[in-house]
């Protein structure tokens, strides 16, 4: 309704002069992809007050022409007309014999459905940052609530951070559960110490190629896992020529369309989503290993954020690979073991072990920037990018082990001889800004990258190389004693069973 012109107290005629101009500020953010901390200040609340409640409402599943077929109930605020989301994930190749599937072993089942169904959460939640989250599908007891509270707030750090949301404010997120009569829950306990089957997840890039090469040359009983394959996990598979397990995730457009219209959007922690799925398949199918491929580098955040570090890699760092570990053991498997077979090593030595698998020069693919689709705005272009971080961080990486023809091969083109790409390399040796929020080595791995391709080149130097030598690496005395104690390193902390540690050790050393 319009006010009277005569009822326009000065009071009010501010008060509209205001909101009018916060009003075109958002207009042009949204249309700009600007980020004004008022702006995204005023959206935050008024989604959070007007969705106060996100609700997990329910799951279900079943056999639909020989696939496991799971989906799951999401509300936005408790009444019928909020928002309804309704994810799915579809098992692939799930015989009815099944040991999960016999009426006496539901529970188990249902356990693990419930639990993926809280690890789907925060790809929902994060369109609202609805300030309490409602378990109606399951009962979780207080350690378990406090596990998923800090899941969320360390998690969706760099979605806090890009969203400008204060985290902090008290009862910023509020876990309940009001179904008491599930607090009995049964976990998997199945699997036998004998059993070393190994789970081993292929999500496109040389990382996880590297974990399945050297189990395979160890004799390890493996198979790939694939979620949502790519063209280039397809091609890889290929290449594998083994068994596999695939899962199929469907996120429900009503969320696609919510990000169109401009609610919130951002990073969630995905490797933690993986854990939960992976769980579930390795219970199914009766694997006792889960080997992950995440390297200790994942362990440097990017950046600093209202008194917590930001990273990017959270779910894929051995703190939470320890955390879930311990979680899993006592609320879902009892006899699966969860690790990352790559964490005693960074990222360069991975790429240098990489370089010994040719054959997958022309298959493997790194870049995120090829996976994205906007929102469901356009289609995936499935090719490196060449001028993301991700893309400078790999290519440096694999230079100074692989010859300069193959890796043009690979990217499409020298990315070295590119002047636009020097701010990325800034960021990624830490001269300017932050670590960028990729899946990238620590600073002083991008650092040492640089260096070893440098060494490697000879003049006349591309643009990259050559600004590296006269800006960057001149301030950087100890690279040579850096590279070679970086590649010889060793990082204990890890989670590997002693045999598969043997394994790891005896091609790195």
């Amino acid at each position: 309704m319009l006010t009277p012109a005569s009822k326009i107290t000065s009071h009010s005629y501010l008060q509209i002069c205001r909101h009018t101009l916060l009003y075109f500020f958002y207009l042009v953010k949204l249309k700009k992809g600007g980020n004004y901390g008022i702006v995204s200040d005023m959206k935050v609340r008024g989604l959070r007050k007007k969705y106060p409640e996100f609700v997990y409402k329910g799951y279900s599943y079943g056999l639909k022409n020989g696939d496991l077929v799971i989906s799951f109930d999401f509300r936005l605020g408790q009444t019928r007309f909020g928002p309804r989301f309704g994810p799915r994930v579809i098992v692939k190749n799930v015989p009815a014999s099944n040991w999960l599937l016999s009426p006496a072993k539901q529970p188990i089942l249902d356990n693990l459905v419930f639990h993926l169904g809280l690890a789907e959460i925060p790809s929902y939640w994060k369109a609202t940052a609805s300030p309490n989250i409602i378990i109606e599908a399951g009962h979780l007891n207080k350690t378990q609530i406090n596990w998923w509270h800090d899941l969320f707030i360390k998690g969706m750090g760099q979605y806090f951070f890009e969203n400008k949301i204060d985290f902090r404010v008290a009862n910023f997120l509020q876990i309940t559960t009001q179904n008491i009569r599930s607090a009995e829950f049964a976990i998997a306990n199945k699997t036998g110490q004998s059993n070393k089957n190994v789970l081993v997840p292929i999500g496109g890039g040389k990382d996880a190629i590297v974990t399945y090469e050297i189990l395979k040359a160890a004799k390890q009983n493996i198979t790939p896992f694939v979620l949502n394959p790519t063209n280039a996990q397809t091609a890889i598979l290929h290449k594998i020529g083994d068994g596999r397990i695939i899962v199929k995730r469907i996120i429900d457009p009503k969320l696609l369309k919510l990000n169109r219209k401009g609610f919130l959007n951002g990073h969630t922690p995905f490797s933690a989503y993986l854990a939960f799925l992976t769980t579930l398949c390795a219970a199914l199918f009766d694997y006792k290993y889960i080997a992950l491929s995440n390297e200790h580098s994942s362990n440097e955040g990017n950046v600093q954020y209202l008194g917590q570090e930001i990273n990017h890699q959270y779910s894929k760092t051995f703190e939470f690979e320890k955390k879930f570990r311990s979680y899993s053991k006592k609320y879902l498997a009892q006899n699966i073991e969860y690790f990352s077979f790559l964490r005693p090593l960074c990222e360069l030595q991975i790429a240098k072990l990489f370089a010994r698998y040719p054959q997958y020069f022309a298959t493997f693919l790194s870049c995120n920037e090829a996976h994205k689709t906007r929102s469901g705005k356009v289609r995936p272009s499935g090719k490196w990018c060449g001028t993301c971080s991700k893309c400078l961080f790999v290519f440096a990486a694999l230079y100074p082990f692989v010859e300069q023809e193959q890796l043009v091969k690979i990217f499409g083109k020298n990315l070295f001889q590119h002047a636009s790409l020097i701010s990325l390399m800034e960021e990624l040796t830490g001269e300017r800004g932050f670590k960028p929020f990729e899946c990238v080595g620590t600073t002083r791995e991008s650092l040492v990258a640089f260096y070893l391709s440098l060494q490697k080149t000879h003049p006349p130097l591309p643009p990259l190389l050559q600004y590296f030598r006269q800006n960057i690496a001149k301030k950087h005395h100890t690279l040579p004693k850096e590279s070679r104690a970086l590649l010889g390193s060793w990082n204990k902390n890890h989670a590997l069973p002693p045999h598969l540690e043997k394994a790891l050790k005896s091609v790195v050393q």
